[in-house]
């Protein structure tokens, strides 16, 4: 009995692979086998930086809010502990875009707080 082969299958797994893999450099854009390590290492940086996305986020915001806080003659670790012993419920991404943006409404926080 001859061997059943799921061509149908195995192309649209490597068509799949080379769709991902478009728009990469040299062969890694059109050889399969090069292609298909291409894509899983860009998958997986893909995985990884979406985690790292979040922590270099919140190092910028860190650094706006410093910033801001400086400018009113405070530091970064006094004015969060103020925010949070006053119990204003501002995330760093609103406070950051505050201090950027809206410099009054970042100097009333800080007077708020003071």
């Amino acid at each position: 009995m001859p061997r059943s082969v799921n061509s149908v299958a195995s192309k649209a797994r490597r068509k799949k692979i080379l769709k991902m893999a478009k728009g990469y450099f040299g062969r890694r854009k059109n050889v399969f086998t090069v292609a298909k390590n291409a894509v899983e290492k860009g998958l997986s940086y893909a995985y990884r930086d979406r985690r790292a996305k979040k922590r270099t986020f919140r190092r910028l915001w860190i650094a706006r809010i410093n910033a801001g806080a400086r400018q009113q003659g405070m530091s970064y670790s006094t004015f969060m502990h103020a925010v949070n012993e006053k119990g204003i419920d501002l995330n760093r991404k609103v406070l950051a875009d505050l201090a950027m943006n809206h410099p009054a409404a970042f100097k009333a926080i800080v007077d708020a707080v003071k």
